[in-house]
């Protein structure tokens, strides 16, 4: 046995110090290990909209009707079975309307017992892949030893009916029914999914971006994949300019600055007083906010302000990045200011707006002194937000650009391929990268770009020429990438040959405002090009699957959310109410459970009172579509290969003890 190996077992030792507590801590992970995988549930593409992603995690995309309809199938009619999951989903804003339309004490117990019952029983079902032990840690604390005894407890004789239906009489006898019932309700909300996949966009235009972080921060198990509009908050916590000026341009575009502003307390003061100044004699036309909100004018000038700076921000971004090939996105400098028209592949268009007072014709990118004081002062607030910054590390820590579970492969947007399928290449980093190894790059230079510490141009001068401004240029190149993940031509979250933001709003030809996607959205259909980008990324390419979200599904013209034979699985979640009239449906959720996968098909949630009032949810059918030879276990997922070793690392403590090479007790701290 190595000495590294030795070290490692007295390191064990300490938590198992004899060979009785190791072998029973064995036996209790092999006998985990006999149990049916957990369920997971993939979401994409919340795009700030938190009520109707809260509902998805309330219902666990159909898990929870299709455990009460495994309940009470055959005994509740179709309507009584609906208001149950209502009930579960909602239980406070259920019991309120129910006991406004029932004032007799009496029947409300009687009420509250009938739907106790219920309630255990579902929690039985969903409870019985799991441990006593980790249902036991799911429990408020209060309602621990009570609930352990109902969902346990198996009616085998008048005995323990009685007892079991004692225990409910009694909660509800001393005015605890309600808070019983609540229990139980979440407690069936959190056995429904044991592990959430978020497949990126928690942020855009949605106004409620920080809510759904704080839930998601709150989630007992979870990983994201980021997406584009993650991407570029990232950017902006970390001081990007060129993110900061994109995540408000958007923000503004649709005058939901709610996330911004109040999630995130950013005050936009210094951007409000410095358009109103620059551009009070400009109507400002094309930067009308989508939303009909109040303070429309503010608002467009505003849009307008922060649209210039980021245009400008971005040619400065693009001149220290020769590598990212992006000279043709430097608008600016392509105009001829004398006619406002700009040339682009050999046309010359006209410009919808003639309005530039902080734009030099001379050197048009560089920013006024006026505008650098804004990003100055905007830069410290988005660096300064507590708020802000606890969620982007929170995306950093649980997130990446893509993931391998359970031999699937997860992420948001595409691999970069050329239209023969094979990996573009690109020399961002300096020596050519493609695939899986272009990816990786990426991710680096993500956390690079946020955690490294900002060295002042004090510090830079003292260390010159010792070579201690690498940290300076690797932060500020990971910044880049940020913003180069968020619109690159070879952006793996991006996806498309080019951001048409300049072209959308100043020009009135379409064909300039079309982005081109990559080849991967058409070559996803293959099941060989699948094989082949699950192979390069480690995955299991036999029975393994490609889920990623990003583009949505346009049901309504025939396209399916299943491609390459099944081993592709498309899942933008339609939360964006925005591409609902374009797709036909408000998107798709996933559920992998022991049996196998079901695609969860929505429709709009209308609102969190629609459904109460009207027990109508937002998961219109779920369907399997693959289903296992076998029922899984524990044993068959990542975590099962993770308690094989912590197995056989308890075997060989116990060898040792066994052995005399450790002697048992010796090594507790």
């Amino acid at each position: 046995m190595n000495e590294v190996r030795v070290k490692y077992l007295k390191t064990l030792s300490q938590t198992f110090p004899t060979l009785e507590t190791a072998a029973c801590e064995a036996i209790n992970l092999r006998a985990i290990l006999g149990l049916p995988k957990g369920t997971e549930q993939y979401v994409s593409d919340l795009h700030g909209a938190f009520r109707s992603f809260d509902h998805t995690l309330r219902n666990a995309s159909g898990v929870v009707a299709y455990k009460v309809d495994q309940a009470f199938g055959m005994t509740l009619c179709a309507d009584e079975r609906a208001a149950l999951c209502m009930l579960v989903y909602y239980p406070e804003q259920k019991m309120r309307i129910i006991f406004h339309a029932m004032p007799e004490v009496a029947a409300r117990d009687d009420w509250l017992a009938v739907n106790i019952y219920r309630l255990v029983m579902v929690a039985r079902l969903a409870a019985s892949k799991y441990t006593r032990s980790k249902v036991t840690k799911a429990l408020p604390k209060q309602f621990s030893y009570m609930i352990n005894e109902l969902i346990h407890e198996q009616e085998d004789s008048s005995d323990k009916r009685t007892y079991y239906t004692s225990i409910i009489r009694e909660a509800i006898d001393l005015g605890q029914g309600a808070s019983l019932l609540v229990a139980l309700c979440r407690l069936i909300q959190r056995l429904a999914v044991d592990h959430l996949h978020v497949l990126g966009d928690v942020y855009d235009r949605g106004s409620m971006a920080h809510r759904i972080m704080d839930t998601l921060m709150h989630f007992h198990s979870i990983d994201v994949a980021w997406g584009n509009h993650d991407m570029l908050w990232m950017g902006a916590a970390a001081g990007s300019l060129a993110c900061i000026c994109n995540v408000l341009r958007i923000s503004l575009r649709y005058n939901n600055l709610d996330t911004i502003e109040n999630g995130y307390g950013i005050s936009l003061l210094p951007l409000a007083t410095f358009a109103m100044e620059t551009y009070a004699d400009d109507p400002c036309e094309l930067f009308i906010p989508k939303s009909d909100k109040t303070n429309r004018k503010l608002v467009a000038q505003m849009h307008k302000a922060v649209s210039i700076m980021q245009f400008k921000v971005e040619s400065s971004l693009i001149d220290r990045n020769p590598s990212f090939g992006m000279a043709g996105r430097q608008s600016l400098r392509m105009v001829d200011w004398e006619n406002y028209t700009i040339t682009i592949d050999g046309q010359t268009y006209p410009l919808k707006d003639k309005v530039w007072p902080t734009v030099d014709p001379a050197n048009p990118t560089a920013l006024s002194e006026a505008e650098i004081k804004v990003l100055q002062r905007l830069r410290y607030s988005f660096q300064s937000s507590s708020a802000l910054q606890e969620h982007i590390r929170f995306l950093f820590q649980v997130g990446s650009i893509y993931l391998v579970k359970n031999g699937d492969l997860l992420f948001h947007g595409c691999i970069p391929v050329d239209a023969n399928g094979e990996f573009t290449t690109n020399n961002i980093f300096g020596k050519p990268l493609a695939g899986v190894s272009q990816l990786d790059a990426f991710d680096k230079a993500a956390r690079d770009g946020y955690f490294l510490p900002e060295i002042t141009p004090i510090e830079l001068a003292a260390h010159e020429g010792q070579g201690q401004s690498d940290p300076y240029a690797r932060k500020q190149f990971g910044c880049d990438c940020m913003w180069y993940l968020w619109a690159g031509p070879v952006s793996p979250l991006f996806g498309r040959s080019k951001m048409a933001t300049f072209e959308r709003y100043f020009l009135e030809d379409k064909i300039q405002w079309k982005e081109q996607g990559n080849a991967y959205y058409k070559l996803r259909e293959d099941e060989e090009f699948v094989k082949k980008v699950l192979a390069e990324f480690d995955a299991d390419v036999t029975h393994g699957h490609i889920i990623n979200g990003h583009v949505p599904v346009r049901a309504k013209d025939g396209e399916m959310p299943v491609k390459a034979n099944g081993r592709l699985i498309a899942i933008d979640g339609g939360y964006c109410e925005a591409y609902q009239g374009e797709t036909g449906t408000a998107g798709y959720t996933l559920i992998n459970d022991s049996h196998g996968l079901w695609l969860a098909i929505h429709k709009p949630f209308l609102s969190r009172h629609h459904a109460v009032d009207t027990n109508e949810d937002m998961v219109t059918e779920l369907k399997i579509i693959e289903k296992w030879s076998h029922r899984l276990r524990v044993a068959e997922t990542d975590i099962g290969v993770r308690l094989k070793e912590r197995v056989q690392d308890l075997k060989d403590l116990m060898d040792a003890y066994r052995a005399g090479d450790l002697a048992e007790g010796t090594y507790l701290v």
